[in-house]
C-alpha cells in the first residue's frame, strides 16, 4: 500500500518536471546562444583555411623556366618546386571540408532546436506526458506505445538544447585555449610566409580580401614555398589538433550526450519499481 502514495508523488514530480522545462525555465535560448557560437568559431576556421590554402595553392604552382647557360635559343628546362607542397595542399582542402561539416552541423542543430522549441511540440509532448500520468496513475502501469512515444518527444523537445549546453560547458573547460592558440597559428600563418607587415588586417576582412591583398606582396615564390615547407610541419600539428576539437563536439559529444539523454528519459518514464521495493522491506 505504501507504493501507491510514492509512485503518485512521483508522478507528480515528472509531470512538474516536464511541465517547468516546457514553459517555465526552457533552456532553449542559452542552447541557441552556445550553438551560434559553435557556428561562428567553425565559419572563423573555415576562413582561415581557405586563406591559407590560397596562398600555399600560388606557392605550388611556382614554375621557373632555365635556358642552358642561361642565355641563347637552346631547349627550355621548366621545373615546378613549389610542387612538393601538394600533400600540405591536400591536407589544407581537407581540413577546409571538415571545417565547413561542422559548421552544416551547427546549423543542423540549430534546425533541430528549433523544431523542439516550437510551442507545438511543448504542446504535445505535455499532451503525451499527462495522459502516460492518468495511465500511470489509474493501473500502476501504461502502455509500451505511449512510453516509448513519451521519450521521443522529450528527446526531440529536451535532448539538443541539453546537449548543446553540456557540449559548450565541456568545450569551454578543457578546450577553448587549445583552439584559440591552434587558430591564432593558423590565421598568422599567411602573413608571416609572405612577411606582410605593413597593413594589418580588419576585423571585417574576409579570406577572399585577405588573399588579393596578399598576393601582390610575394615577394620571391621559391623564397615562400621554403619558408612554408619550414613551417609546414607545424601548421600539420595545429591542422590537426583543430580538427579532434572540431571532431568532438560535432560528432562525439553529442552522441555522448544524447545517449545519457535517452537513458535518463527511458529511466525516469519506467520510473521505480515501489512494490518491489516495498515487498522486500516487508
Amino acid at each position: 500500500m505504501k507504493s501507491i502514495p510514492l509512485q503518485r508523488a512521483y508522478l507528480l514530480l515528472v509531470a512538474l518536471a516536464v511541465f517547468v522545462g516546457c514553459w517555465l525555465a526552457p533552456v532553449d535560448a542559452p542552447a541557441r546562444e552556445q550553438i551560434n557560437e559553435g557556428l561562428k568559431r567553425a565559419l572563423t576556421t573555415f576562413a582561415a583555411a581557405r586563406a591559407l590554402g590560397a596562398v600555399v595553392s600560388v606557392a605550388q604552382g611556382t614554375q621557373v623556366d632555365a635556358t642552358p647557360g642561361g642565355v641563347g635559343v637552346g631547349v627550355g628546362v621548366s621545373f615546378a618546386p613549389g610542387q612538393a607542397l601538394k600533400p600540405l595542399n591536400e591536407l589544407i582542402e581537407q581540413f577546409a571540408a571538415i571545417m565547413l561539416a561542422a559548421s552544416v552541423s551547427f546549423g543542423i542543430q540549430l534546425v533541430l532546436l528549433n523544431i523542439g522549441a516550437h510551442q507545438l511540440m511543448s504542446g504535445l509532448v505535455c499532451g503525451v506526458a499527462l495522459a502516460w500520468g492518468i495511465a500511470r496513475w489509474r493501473r500502476g502501469t501504461s502502455p509500451r506505445w505511449l512510453q516509448s512515444a513519451l521519450i521521443g518527444l522529450l528527446l526531440v523537445r529536451f535532448a539538443v538544447p541539453l546537449c548543446a549546453v553540456a557540449n559548450e560547458g565541456v568545450y569551454r573547460a578543457f578546450m577553448a585555449n587549445d583552439y584559440q592558440a591552434a587558430l591564432s597559428g593558423i590565421e598568422k600563418s599567411p602573413t608571416a610566409v609572405i612577411d606582410a607587415t605593413q597593413e594589418a588586417p580588419s576585423a571585417q576582412e574576409g579570406w577572399r580580401e585577405r588573399v588579393e591583398r596578399w598576393l601582390p606582396k610575394l615577394p620571391n615564390l621559391k623564397a615562400t614555398y621554403d619558408q612554408i615547407l619550414k613551417s609546414a610541419s607545424e601548421w600539420a600539428e595545429r591542422i590537426v589538433k583543430l580538427i579532434a576539437l572540431f571532431v568532438l563536439q560535432t560528432i562525439v559529444l553529442p552522441l555522448v550526450f544524447l545517449l545519457v539523454a535517452w537513458r535518463l528519459a527511458r529511466a525516469a518514464i519506467r520510473g521505480p519499481t515501489f512494490s518491489q521495493a516495498t515487498a522486500r522491506v516487508s
